[in-house]
């Protein structure tokens, strides 16, 4: 296969989550590799940020993604793209079985697992060929905490969402990235000093010494785009977790 097919130069790539952390350093990435980058959030502020970091010609909408009607008007309105990532969600609360409140463990997968699968059904009828579906996940899966049930049930769940859209929607690519304790507004609702004792104490006990950033995830997302043979995958990217 020639090189150029693997260019992300002129393909359009839609980023659901990508005005902050993570997403917006991927939107940045596919960017800076010519593609032209649409991001959605459902703050318009910080779309407006965003545009200001992305270069001339990126777009941004506000978008309630929690909404399955709001998701699929978005995608009839943009027509033919290349490719999806998704890496919406809001921060999760860490709690224990005891003091879990179901009703709002359930508002946990609305926008993280559900807002996903909407976007997959309504996107990807519009993905030209040799397109891809990028979702996320973590490694919360196979490595949970205390407190993390509904963290590690919804990356389980999207995990294996990713093996089964890749089979029903082939050819389109469809895999996750399963990043580790990453410096993103995630933990915003820690204060500044827990925060950091986090980032420090995770990143002692990790190989490579030190917690990721949201570019190394970003570079994950730019290679699952641009290869063009793995689907079905979630790539583990989290300085060593799994074998610590």
């Amino acid at each position: 296969m020639e090189n150029q097919n693997r260019s992300l130069a002129g393909k359009k790539v839609i980023v659901l989550g990508g005005t902050s952390g993570i997403g917006l350093a991927a939107a940045k990435a596919a960017a800076a590799e010519g593609a032209q980058v649409s991001v959605v959030s459902s703050n318009k502020q910080r779309v407006d940020q965003a545009l200001l970091e992305l270069p001339a010609g990126s777009t941004g909408y506000a978008i309630d993604l929690s909404n399955e009607k709001n998701i699929k008007d978005f995608f009839v309105a943009t027509g033919k793209f290349d490719h999806l990532i998704y890496t919406a969600g809001e921060n999760l609360t860490l709690n224990s079985i005891a003091d879990l409140q179901l009703d709002k463990a359930r508002e946990f997968f609305n926008l993280r697992y559900w807002g996903a699968l909407a976007a997959v059904k309504y996107a990807s009828p519009y993905i030209n060929a040799g397109g891809s579906i990028s979702l996320t996940s973590g490694i919360a899966s196979t490595r949970p905490g205390s407190g993390w049930s509904i963290a590690s049930s919804i990356c389980g769940a999207m995990e294996g969402l990713v093996r089964a859209l890749a089979v029903e929607l082939a050819p389109i690519r469809v895999n996750s990235v399963v990043p580790g304790v990453v410096k993103t507004n995630l933990w915003n609702s820690m204060t500044p000093a827990d925060r950091e004792s986090l980032y420090t104490n995770v990143g002692n006990s990790l190989l490579v010494k030190r917690v990721g950033e949201a570019e190394d995830i970003a570079q994950t997302f730019l290679y699952l785009m641009k290869q063009q043979f793995g689907t079905g995958q979630n790539i583990v990217v989290d300085g060593g977790t799994v074998l610590v």
